[in-house]
């Protein structure tokens, strides 16, 4: 059976959406060739380690000729990708709060928020109370409706030639010769490149620090934070406000994607990745954070799991 219609037969309920493209394009001075940019993660001993199915290459989507099933092999793909991620994240975030309850640091400690910190763009002194918030504010998930959204876009469902040839879901630049794909549109004098990623869940990764560390979508974490001050459940298409300068289309890009989240039902994803951690303990994280094989992580999968299949 296709991995379109395994998902099919989960009911998920799909409406045909025209999509329109529109490649990102960075505001000017923005950044994506910095250490880590490549998705990697900072060593962490309660990270445990990727299950192999993340280092896998993009399926061609291309052989789809119905547009339904090409949207849920899309979708069936990338959701278990985005629950790694974001499972792995809130190990990280646990951690960086077992830290913020401390009296004292070991310099391991230190070493791990430095880098962080580095990461995430947050220049204030290790171990203050300023760096702890910040790091708080900005080491936490996205939602999945939001990114699987803005990879069908940016990506054209898994079928453009940055998504093919370098695992680049969500047009993400670089800016060092040889670290990715020149675009063929570049104009001259531009040296800008589409960064190139091992698998596409490093993209996911790099994706989500891109939205988590970048003044330009301070607005987006904004919406964020205040859901998460008054216990709200975080929503992709709440969140997409915060991409005004994703795109150079501006409010028009917003609305596409949060059409896209509508039309495609795809708060159904969101509302299954609650369920998967509304009762979220370190074991069940480290479970979800190396999970195997992968269809464990479809929707309505994982509550019929076995903890040792996890």
């Amino acid at each position: 059976m296709s991995a379109g219609k395994r998902a099919l037969a989960l009911f998920i309920p799909l409406i045909a959406f025209a999509v329109s493209g529109g490649f990102y394009v960075p505001p000017t001075g923005m950044e994506n060739g910095r250490a880590g940019d490549s998705g990697s993660e900072l060593a962490l001993a309660s990270l445990p380690s990727l299950p192999g199915w993340a280092n896998d290459d993009l399926p061609d989507f291309s052989q789809f000729r119905d547009t339904t099933e090409k949207k849920a092999a899309f979708f069936s793909f990338l959701y278990p990708r985005i629950v790694l991620a974001n499972s792995r994240i809130l190990i990280e975030r646990d951690y960086l709060d077992s830290l913020a309850k401390k009296s004292s640091l070991t310099a391991k400690e230190k070493k791990w928020l430095s880098a962080q910190a580095e990461r995430l763009r947050v220049d204030v002194p290790t171990g203050s109370p300023e760096q702890f918030a910040l790091l708080h504010k900005r080491l936490d998930v996205i939602p999945p409706s939001l990114i699987l959204s803005q990879a069908a876009n940016e990506s054209a469902w898994g079928t453009s030639r940055f998504a093919i040839k370098g695992n680049n879901l969500f047009g993400q630049w670089c800016f060092s010769k040889g670290c990715g794909l020149v675009p063929r549109s570049r104009v001259e004098g531009a040296d800008h490149e589409v960064a190139k990623f091992s698998s596409p869940y490093r993209s996911v990764r790099a994706y989500i620090q891109n939205l988590n560390r970048h003044p330009t979508y301070q607005a987006l974490r904004d919406v964020r934070l205040k859901d998460r001050r008054t216990d709200q459940p975080l929503s992709g298409l709440d969140m997409a406000q915060g991409l005004l300068g994703y795109s150079e289309r501006g409010e028009e890009y917003v609305e596409e994607i949060r059409s896209m989240i509508h039309y495609n039902n795809l708060e159904f994803y969101d509302d299954d990745f609650r369920k998967v951690i509304k009762d979220s303990n370190p074991a069940l994280l480290e479970q979800l954070a190396s999970a195997a094989p992968e269809s464990i992580l479809l929707p309505g999968q994982w509550a019929t799991a076995s903890p040792n299949e996890g």
